[in-house]
């Protein structure tokens, strides 16, 4: 499968649509699982056709929601047999959040959730925004396909660190996908300062030292998708780093290493493009930071 073309002015109000439709879907998972480390309990996770909460408890029993980009639906169900659907259609959030809620209340699932959408600065519960009401097909596929792609070859690399490393997983609140590398020491305390997020929740989530990498479709300071991969606490000497791909930089708005999209889509071989920026940025990290990398790391696959 190609890597797909995918423009943010070409798709942004069908993002802003879909990322607070993914929110609420997070915080379901939020409601429903019990806590890990990291927040690792509210991600969501890639599938060939978009995106799942995996099995989450229920009673005596477990239910399960499932974004699917090429049917363009919302499929829920349980391990009774029980299953809906919702279309993925253009709508606003505050009609998608009513169906949504009345489709698990239909189906016995007793879930409550903060209707505030987290880390954008425009709060607008999701039952009562009327103005995101977007949502293209074509663009909504296309985000999926790049999310698989994304996950193939983060999966790789995952794969050459034996070290307390996360899940690759998609962060609804961000709408990213990240995977994250851990040295195994304390961190400072993260100052915090997220958009309509709990310090203490971005304090627990960077309770420890990291190396993290990922995709995201883009936005302010970088107004195009990109992969990103920065450290917490950034190393002196970070920032000027090598970051391997040509195309790669530091953003200092971010605090983060960038490599657009499109430099790794038109790649001749994109797979590598990606994994060389991979390993350079976690290599400014680990060597910077005097991880035990000996310890850490082992051969690829």
């Amino acid at each position: 499968m190609a890597w797909p073309a995918l423009a943010l002015n070409d798709w942004q109000p069908t993002y802003a649509t879909l990322h607070r439709w993914t929110q609420m879907v997070g915080k379901i998972r939020l409601a429903a699982m019990p806590a890990l480390n990291h927040s690792w309990h509210v991600t969501l996770y890639v599938t060939p056709r978009g995106l799942t909460t995996l099995a989450m408890p229920h009673a005596s029993g477990a239910f399960q929601i499932d974004f699917d980009f090429v049917a363009h639906e919302l499929r829920i169900g349980t391990d009774a047999g029980s299953v809906r659907a919702l279309a993925l259609r253009p709508r606003t959030v505050a009609d998608f959040h009513a169906e949504l809620m009345a489709t698990l209340a239909a189906m016995d699932i007793a879930i409550r959730i903060d209707p505030r959408p987290c880390e954008l600065a425009d709060a607008l519960p999701f039952d009562a925004d009327e103005e995101h009401a977007h949502y293209d097909p074509d663009a909504a596929r296309r985000c999926a396909e790049i999310l698989v792609q994304a996950d193939r070859v983060f999966t790789r690399f995952r794969t050459e660190f034996t070290g307390k490393c996360s899940p690759v997983h998609f962060f609804w609140g961000a709408f990213d996908l990240a995977v994250t590398r851990f040295s195994g020491r304390r961190a400072p305390l993260h100052p915090g300062g997220v958009p309509n997020l709990a310090d203490r929740v971005v304090q627990e989530a960077y309770s420890h030292e990291v190396s993290s990498a990922g995709f995201w479709p883009g936005g302010g300071a970088v107004p195009y998708p990109a992969f990103y991969s920065y450290a917490y606490p950034e190393p002196p000497g970070f920032r000027v780093a090598p970051a391997g791909p040509a195309a790669a930089f530091y953003e200092p708005a971010l605090g983060e290493f960038v490599l657009p999209y499109d430099a790794v889509r038109t790649a001749a071989a994109p797979d590598e493009t990606l994994l060389e920026f991979l390993r350079a940025t976690y290599r400014a990290a680990a060597d910077l930071g005097r991880w035990d990398r000996a310890a850490l790391e082992r051969p690829p696959g």
